[in-house]
């Protein structure tokens, strides 16, 4: 069998793209290839644009039309994202079975994880609304609106996955200024998702804090469920299994409520009240009186303790005499 060949990196550009690469703690944001099928509609098109605007700059779009099939033959696609270093994906295409279909992913260990496709029944562009735009590179606040997310575990994992595709890193502050995007997922009762894009308002509200509003932006999209193909349970949670350093250590009477507030109980020892450090204030001060009168009673019991250690004393000198004419009795008694 022949022995496979790795050819090492020759420049220093190279040898940080592979370092850039590897296995991490924390792992990089992950980026999305953006990609057209053979045959793809205007539509289609102009909802991956507007899909990778709202991305940048963690995306990576396509510029040629793909011969791909995800949910019959996805190798081509994982070759795809193995070569541009993309962990997510969004595929458009068309035909006439099935019209202006987008297809949303995730990769695992260079492998399809989670695969969802959606038809796209409604979909208004982001030129097509006439109002002021957000900032780039803004990190929206993602919203999910319904009750039925929870209900079964494919919709569970089409949410975790939006939330995956759209989500950028996590963050440690929020300052209130800097929310300026919204992004809204809502499941209908008929199993439609509707995906909503607002810009934040800040309005005066002669307050402290501001009145907010929200505008809605773009893009809007209707979003039908077509095919999904989801991991196994195991599968599921060795990709979302987390390294020991990043857990966070189990704090003793620490807990938390569903609103996040943390709660604490503190164990108290048996408290001294007399040794308590009181307010000093001139009303507690003690008279000249009262501590002349301290004073005599502090000398009488030193005095009537030093009497107590002289009457122990003699009391024992009187015995030891006894003992010795007792002794010396007894001797003459001999003789």
């Amino acid at each position: 069998m022949a022995s496979m060949r790795i050819k090492k990196p020759t420049t220093r550009r190279g040898k940080r793209a592979l370092e850039d690469r590897e296995p991490k703690t924390i792992e990089n944001t992950k980026k999305t290839l953006l990609m057209e099928g053979r045959k793809c509609s205007n539509e289609i098109r102009q909802a991956l644009k507007d899909l990778n605007l709202l991305k940048k700059p963690n995306s990576r779009m396509m510029r040629r039309n793909n011969d791909v099939t995800p949910f019959e033959d996805a190798t081509p696609l994982e070759h795809l994202a193995k070569i541009n270093d993309c962990h997510l994906f969004l595929f458009g295409s068309s035909s006439k079975k099935r019209p202006n279909n987008l297809v949303m992913g995730r990769i695992y260990e260079e492998q399809v994880l989670d695969m969802v496709e959606l038809g796209i029944d409604n979909y208004k562009a982001l030129a097509d609304f006439k109002t002021e735009k957000i900032s780039q590179f803004t990190k929206p606040v993602i919203v999910f609106n319904g009750y039925k997310w929870k209900l079964t575990e494919e919709l569970r994992r089409i949410k975790s996955l939006l939330l995956d595709m759209f989500r950028v890193g996590e963050v440690e502050s929020i300052r209130l200024q800097g929310l300026e995007h919204v992004l809204s997922f809502t499941l209908t009762d008929d199993l439609t998702i509707l995906v909503r894009s607002y810009r934040i308002m800040l309005k005066k509200s002669g307050q402290r804090t501001p009145r907010i509003e929200l505008a809605e932006m773009g893009p809007s999209l209707d979003l039908s469920i077509r095919r999904t193909k989801i991991a196994s349970d195991d599968l599921y949670k060795t990709a979302m299994k987390q390294p020991a350093i990043l857990k966070a250590a189990k704090r003793k009477n620490v807990s938390r409520d569903e609103l996040g507030n943390v709660h604490g109980r503190v164990h108290v020892g048996k408290q001294d009240i007399n040794a308590l450090q009181t307010r000093k204030m001139k009303g507690l001060r003690k008279t000249a009186d009262e501590k002349r009168a301290e004073k005599l009673s502090k000398q009488k019991r030193n005095s009537r303790g030093a009497e107590d250690e002289s009457m122990q004393d003699d009391d024992g000198d009187n015995t030891y005499g006894e003992d010795n004419d007792r002794m010396d009795a007894d001797s003459g008694a001999d003789e």
